[in-house]
């Protein structure tokens, strides 16, 4: 407690000044998700103060981020669209997945998974943070433009068929849930029918057109309707914000721009009673659980969605190990990954129980804190007090904030999130793979694949293809460099290593030696199937050296008795030289030793392994072939 305590003046300005900065980014983000500004900002207040007093970065500042904002808006729309439009229905549900996500890190922290998120290769996440910036430009266009697709009358009125056909498929579904649908009695179904008022079904066909207008391809199929109605104020209200957030960095950094352009473009357009759109309102009051997640839990409303509350886990996991690295560098310190990671899980899972959407370690917000003098967990937990202060006190006055300016808001968010390091990078990168005639890089193939996947199709399934594709690629690569440097020679061929080069003369066409140079594994087991086949029928002995071959995986394991088993067809002798403990424990498994390969064949070094040949091969005269015959005592006459 004395530690936590101990730079109460540092931590307080820090916490203050990064809650300050989030709290635009928590309003904009919550209405980018499609739950409202209210579920941005109670995100951003509990994930803040829960994250900070149990994570393991002692400067992070936690709360509502781009990628996870995206994520979150996916599953938002997608069980929306479930419950037929209605968010107040959904919410339960959408929170319960949230939460899922929450608890998932909880457990990836105790797993001890936090160390091994750094091995996300590098496309994969560049293309994924481009993604988002796209995905969160692109869909902020039509509200900077001031276009509402439900608004838009001409543009509803043909969705009115198909939402009277939805609220009769409602009624029906009801009915036979209730057990009163049958075929000799339709007068219940008539007379609810009949209680449908117009009013009804244009809300229905306008949940119903906002659907079929939200994401990136809705947003670009409906932006030439945009066009034809534009309100010009509302671009006015988001140039201005964007203007002033990057105009005013130029002037100064000790006010976060994003507060200035927030507080100005807001203040002009309320002070001068223009005609702007407000976003929704906030509720007043101190936030309240949402306690249907446990009283109407069902598992087949969340079960579709538990991939993605994983994914959601990861990324945040993600978000968060990276912000806590750039803080270790700023502060000298080390972070503890895998409580972070448990922290994070706890903030997220509260804020869930609070209707708040996800969140993660906040970059520009824990650079900020930094800068500001915070150095220990207060000045995070700080930060979320003064969120829920300004909802407390400054709820309605937040309120009137216009939606043009939490796009503009947005738009800059957009633009800053994108890797334009990795976009760089592309023209220089080495083109390693070919596509028929075309040369490519494959690690820039991977960052467009998840770019493209993500931005158009699906983020999840986008990452998960990326992570495949660049597994395969860097096995592929693996397994072609395992193989160049343990290619099969005869020893006249393959450079011998240096306990080698004494090796008889009269032996060398007789005797092989095998290099294998790295581990054994699936990638590799292609050509190290092809000794047998490439070995002369000359050949009598192959040694088989294995102290370079650290690990051996089952596929390895199989290839290695495959080929022993087409050496014993032929004849063939083979002798170990340095196995190590993972390989001989593995052959030992399934009897490769003492079976195919017996124990008094195997040597703990070359010299070991020479005396051996040297002494129990009889050297004769040539054979009518030209070739020496070399002969092995059997097995039953050494043990004698």
């Amino acid at each position: 407690m004395n530690n936590l305590f101990s730079n109460f003046k540092g931590d307080f300005l820090g916490g203050v000044t990064a809650g300050i900065v989030a709290l635009p980014l928590a309003l904009a983000f919550g209405v980018s998700s499609g739950l409202g500004p209210s579920a941005g900002l109670y995100g951003a207040i509990f994930i803040s103060f829960f994250a900070a007093l149990f994570g393991g970065t002692n400067t992070q500042i936690s709360g509502p981020t781009a990628p996870m904002t995206a994520v979150s808006m996916i599953i938002i729309a997608g069980i929306i669209a479930v419950y037929d439009g209605s968010v107040e229905k959904a919410l339960p549900a959408i929170l319960t997945v949230f939460l899922l996500g929450g608890l998932m890190q909880i457990g990836l922290g105790l797993m001890g998974i936090g160390k091994y998120i750094r091995y996300i290769p590098y496309p994969v996440v560049s293309g994924f943070m481009t993604a988002i910036g796209l995905i969160i430009i692109i869909t902020q266009l039509l509200p900077t433009l001031g276009y509402y697709p439900k608004e838009d009358t001409a543009y509803v009125e043909p969705f009115k068929p198909q939402a009277e056909e939805l609220i009769l498929e409602n009624i029906l579904r009801e009915e036979a849930g209730e057990g009163i649908l049958v075929l000799e009695d339709f007068e219940e179904t008539i007379s609810r029918a009949s209680e449908i008022s117009d009013e009804v079904i244009l809300e229905e066909a306008r949940v119903l057109a906002a659907k079929e207008a939200s994401g990136v391809m809705g947003a670009i199929k409906i932006l030439p309707r945009a066009m034809n109605n534009i309100r010009w104020l509302e671009i006015i209200l988001a140039l201005a914000t964007i203007v002033i957030i990057y105009g005013f960095k130029r002037i100064t950094s000790t006010i976060p721009s994003t507060l200035v352009a927030l507080l100005v473009v807001s203040g002009v357009a309320y002070g001068f009673n223009l005609d702007y759109r407000p976003i929704e309102t906030i509720p007043s009051g101190f936030p309240m659980p949402n306690l249907e997640i446990f009283t109407n839990f069902q598992l087949g409303a969340i079960s579709p969605y538990i991939f993605t509350a994983l994914t959601l886990a990861l990324l945040g996991s993600i978000d968060s190990l990276l912000t806590s690295v750039v803080a270790d560098n700023m502060t000298k310190t080390k972070h503890e990954p895998n409580k972070e990671l448990v922290g994070q899980g706890i903030g997220n899972s509260i804020a869930a129980i609070f209707g708040g959407i996800p969140g993660a370690g906040a970059t520009i917000r824990t650079v900020v804190n930094i800068k500001s003098g915070g150095k220990t967990k207060l000045s995070g937990m700080i930060a979320g007090v003064l969120l829920l202060i300004i909802l407390l006190a400054m709820g309605p006055v937040a309120s009137q904030i216009p939606a043009a300016v939490l796009a503009g808001i947005l738009i800059t968010v957009g633009i800053s999130v994108m890797d334009y390091k990795g976009l760089k990078a592309i023209p220089s990168l080495p083109r390693d793979i070919s596509i028929g005639p075309v040369k490519l890089s494959s690690e820039v193939m991977v960052m467009l694949v998840v770019m493209f996947l993500s931005t158009f199709w699906n983020l999840v399934y986008a990452v998960g293809i990326g992570l495949i594709i660049a597994s395969l690629m860097f096995m592929k690569k693996m397994g072609d460099l395992t193989a160049q440097r343990s290619d099969v020679k005869s020893l006249l061929k393959e450079k011998a290593w240096a306990d080698e080069k004494n090796f008889p003369e009269s032996l060398k066409d007789k005797v092989f030696i095998k290099h294998i140079k790295g581990p054994l594994f699936f990638g590799t087991t292609n050509e190290f199937q092809q000794l047998a086949k490439q070995i002369p029928k000359s050949a009598k002995v192959v040694v088989i050296r294995l102290g370079r071959m650290q690990y051996m995986d089952q596929s390895g394991l199989y290839a290695m008795e495959d080929v022993l088993q087409d050496l014993r067809a032929q004849n063939i002798t083979v002798l170990f030289v340095g196995v190590l403990d993972q390989p001989m424990y593995m052959m030992e498994r399934i009897d490769i030793i003492p079976d195919l390969v017996p124990r008094e064949h195997i040597f703990k070094n070359f010299n070991e392994c020479l005396k051996y040949v040297k002494k129990n091969i009889n050297v004769m005269t040539l054979g009518k072939d030209g070739y020496l015959t070399l002969d092995f005592p059997s097995e039953q006459s050494n043990k004698k």
